[in-house]
């Protein structure tokens, strides 16, 4: 392997953990596709998208590209931040670019229009208990962080703290895609404040233990 390449495995690729791999990618792969449903139930609900997916949806409107497609591009856009904040990423990282896209789309294709108060409640409530079940599975794979939680624990690591980095990016991407026609309400907020306890009592179910590795990084932003 040559010095470059070497050097770049070394800053930003996730080294390979012990334990069962086979497990870690399965874990994974329903982690992500779990991700992606539990995104796209809140968006049918009509009551509120995640913050990041009112950014999607609003690119969607306005350039006729799928909240999926936007989901991706806007993924891959984040991993671009990593560089100066020397992140590193893994398998678990790139395939949630890509994958959590796809079963965002794939789910609003095949979710029925919901009607009805009670029913856009509990589609509502269902997103972010199934969004947050995803974060579990996929984080406790550790199989790398998502894009955007890299982006916060990046930050982190540059002196602020994680609720302002978290709070910051949110918000801004919140205003933007409002600007831009996403939907945001009531689950917007509600998302906000469930979505990390939730993650944190699937974590530790959801981990697959490493030898002398410590607790999983907690998440939820993808």
């Amino acid at each position: 392997m040559s010095a470059p390449s070497a050097l770049v495995r070394r800053v930003f690729l996730t080294p390979a953990l012990p334990g069962p791999r086979w497990r870690r990618l399965v874990q994974l792969a329903v982690g992500l596709y779990l991700f992606g449903l539990g995104c796209a139930l809140p968006m049918v609900s009509g009551l509120g998208a995640n913050p990041w997916d009112v950014l999607h949806q609003g690119l969607a409107q306005q350039t006729g590209l799928t909240v999926g497609t936007w989901t991706i591009i806007m993924g891959g856009t984040v991993m671009l931040l990593w560089i100066p904040l020397r992140q590193r990423a893994g398998i678990g990282t790139f395939s949630n670019v890509v994958v959590v896209g796809l079963s965002v789309d794939v789910s609003l294709w095949w979710l029925p229009e919901v009607e009805g108060l009670p029913a856009r409640i509990a589609a509502l409530l269902l997103g972010i208990l199934v969004l947050a079940i995803g974060t579990g599975c996929y984080i406790g794979a550790r199989l790398g962080p998502g894009p955007r939680d890299g982006l916060m624990t990046g930050l982190a690591a540059k002196g602020w703290s994680v609720r302002a980095a978290r709070t910051t990016v949110e918000v801004s991407v919140v205003v933007l895609g409002f600007l831009l026609g996403g939907t945001v309400g009531v689950g917007t907020l509600l998302f906000a404040v469930a979505i990390g306890p939730l993650a944190q009592v699937f974590l530790p179910l959801l981990d697959v233990p490493v030898p002398d590795a410590g607790p999983p990084p907690a998440g939820g932003a993808t």
